[in-house]
């Protein structure tokens, strides 16, 4: 396995669906303008909670992408 180097930013995905769903938001509209996203880890979790019942999820992740270097350009 070669060396990487990687960036870590932080997002918020949200679903009434469930966590899970909140997860797979916050990665599938990162990936939109983030290649080679590589891992992620839940940080927090939290919810809304209505007339007795969750309403919403939240979910905080860290989302760990490969920098990729750029071609040298030779003169």
């Amino acid at each position: 396995m070669s060396d990487h180097v990687y960036k870590i930013i932080e997002l918020v995905g949200s679903s009434s669906v469930s966590s899970d769903e909140a997860i797979r938001n916050a990665i599938a509209e990162a990936s939109k303008t983030h290649t080679h996203i590589n891992w992620f880890q839940v940080v927090e979790t939290r919810g809304h909670v209505a007339n007795g019942n969750v309403a919403h999820f939240q979910v905080v992740l860290k989302v760990g992408f490969r920098l990729e270097a750029e071609p040298a350009v030779k003169a």
